[in-house]
């Protein structure tokens, strides 16, 4: 159903069968005709640096079928078949000073041998720091030991505010470097001790998994602990926060500056006359701008035509094209949204996007009654500024320097969508180019990180011909386990023309080219080529 919008920031999708994910030969599965059903009961949990344990719980559930409660706004999740009987285990800390309870749950097989020897730690969606049920339970079918953190900052993606301010009406500080970073960490040391004590046997290798809150979280991982993880799976990462989340306000000063506002039609009709015009950038008709920084129509080209909106005509100004131009190219420091992706979230006059509207009112201007959908250049930069410089030694995550974390031996494998309507993609490649620069070219940065962009694809992978899970998530494993880094990845679903299809996602900054042989929708018939 269409409210995967939300997975906006939704935890991510594990992978639903762990036998899609082999296991490398020098992991656990040696050992794994010893391992025997363990008692769902409360183990010892030292606490992290920083913090104390203030209770440890044990909650045994006997599997099967596993259906789940309607949790708006996040997605209904179908029931899931087959799942092992587990044991969920929830450690709570808290932080000296920082007046915090923090809930960090790990579900584990409670039979040995449908571990897989992984730990893996799940991340969350908008202002939820992690969900603890559809991705634990998904993970445990997989058989990792799996586990999610609430920061201490509540279950909900789109109301901070019962915490993001003090009584006295300043920033929670404590509990948005909980959201940021710290609870990340402690996610990481305590599920991996939680599992080593109910096993008797630690985690062989460790993993995190999540898309846009859940893709930042990664990130912030690999800059700020760079030993908590083997492997690090990111898709569309939130990353650059402190921009981000004023910098997808920018159309509400744009609408405001050239006193227009567009319907939803009038708006979408830019994006499909740009599709229209840039299909066949990459040699194949199928409904997708491929590379849409190489898309380079003008949205002025629109002006006087004539589009059919809700039964009326509505004829094309040149006030409201000169506004798309200026929302595609973004604000001074951000990137605006790629040709191609809707304008549904990021450009709806009057309706500023849900997560900057947050951002601004709480955080930045401590002001929950703060009107952002009525600015204009002037108070979107001042805005700009404003979060950049309370916030981005908080929550930026924009650190090039991963230097510890190749060190380390860390792997971060990171997907974008070229049709990402909620996070731009270019901010993505802004930052892995900056992690270029910072290790002299482009094949140094491939040891340790490669980035992915799939054509056509929306946020966290909804509509478009996506990258599952397993696939991913599998070619990380080899990664990691087997030194296999990988030069493609597999992606298949529906384009825009509603065809089946499937090709390779090329590593950047590589894209896929049709050979000019056999069907146009078979992955058999594309190559790798340099942009």
């Amino acid at each position: 159903m269409k409210r995967r919008f939300i997975v906006l920031m939704a935890a991510a999708v594990l992978p639903a069968a762990a036998s899609l994910v082999p296991m490398a030969a020098n992991a656990v599965a040696a050992d794994s005709g010893s391992r025997v059903a363990a008692t769902c009961a409360a183990v010892p949990v030292s606490a992290p640096q920083g913090a104390t344990v203030e209770k440890v719980t044990a909650v045994a559930n006997a599997g099967g079928t596993v259906t789940f409660p309607s949790a708006p706004p996040l997605p209904d999740y179908p029931p899931i078949a087959g799942v092992p009987a587990w044991c969920d285990i929830t450690v709570t800390v808290s932080h000296p000073g920082a007046n915090d309870h923090v809930n960090i749950k790990v579900s584990l097989p409670q039979n040995g041998k449908d571990w897989n020897g992984r730990f893996q730690a799940t991340g969350g969606s908008a202002y939820l720091a992690g969900e603890f049920l559809h991705p634990l339970v998904v993970g445990v079918k997989s058989g990792y030991a799996t586990a999610a953190t609430d920061a201490g900052v509540g279950a909900s993606p789109l109301d901070v505010s019962g915490w993001a301010l003090t009584p006295a009406g300043e920033v929670n500080t404590p509990l948005l470097e909980n959201f940021a970073s710290r609870s990340l960490h402690d996610l990481a040391v305590v599920g991996k001790e939680v599992t080593k004590n109910f096993y008797q046997h630690a985690a062989s290798y460790s993993y995190w998994n999540g898309c846009s809150t859940g893709g930042r979280q990664g990130y912030s991982e690999a800059q700020a602990y760079p030993r908590d993880f083997n492997g690090i799976l990111a898709k569309a990462p939130a990353v650059n926060w402190d921009r981000f989340a004023v910098g997808t306000a920018w159309s509400q000063a744009v609408f405001n500056e050239q006193k227009v506002a567009p319907s939803p039609c009038e708006l979408e009709a830019f994006n499909t006359a740009a599709i229209k015009a840039c299909d066949t950038l990459d040699g194949v008709q199928d409904g997708i701008i491929d590379v849409p920084q190489n898309c380079h129509w003008d949205a002025r080209k629109l002006v006087g035509d004539k589009v059919s909106c809700d039964g009326e005509t509505i004829t094309i100004s040149k006030a409201v094209a000169d506004a798309v131009n200026k929302i595609w190219a973004g604000p001074q420091g951000y990137p605006g949204p790629n040709k191609g992706a809707s304008f549904a979230y990021l450009a709806a006059p009057g309706n500023p996007f849900f997560v900057s509207n947050i951002w601004v009112k709480y955080f930045v201007t401590r002001n929950p009654a703060y009107d952002l959908s009525k600015i204009n250049y002037r108070t979107f930069h001042q805005l700009f500024a404003s979060s950049q410089k309370q916030f981005n030694s908080i929550i930026g995550t924009d650190d090039a320097n991963l230097s510890a974390f190749a060190r380390a031996g860390g792997k971060l494998l990171s997907w974008h969508g070229q049709a990402d309507q909620l996070i731009p993609t270019q901010a993505t490649v802004e930052y892995r180019e900056r992690v270029n620069r910072n290790f002299g070219g482009n094949k140094n940065v491939d040891d340790f990180y490669r980035l992915f962009l799939l054509p056509g694809v929306d946020h966290c992978g909804a509509t478009g011909p996506t990258v599952s899970d397993d696939d991913a998530l599998a070619a990380l494993t080899r990664w990691v386990e087997q030194g296999k880094a990988p030069t493609t990845l597999p992606a298949s679903g529906t384009n825009a023309e509603g065809t089946t299809v499937s090709h390779p996602v090329c590593r950047y900054p590589m894209v896929a080219r049709y050979t000019g042989h056999g069907a146009t929708d078979s992955a058999a018939n594309y190559r790798c080529v340099r942009a």
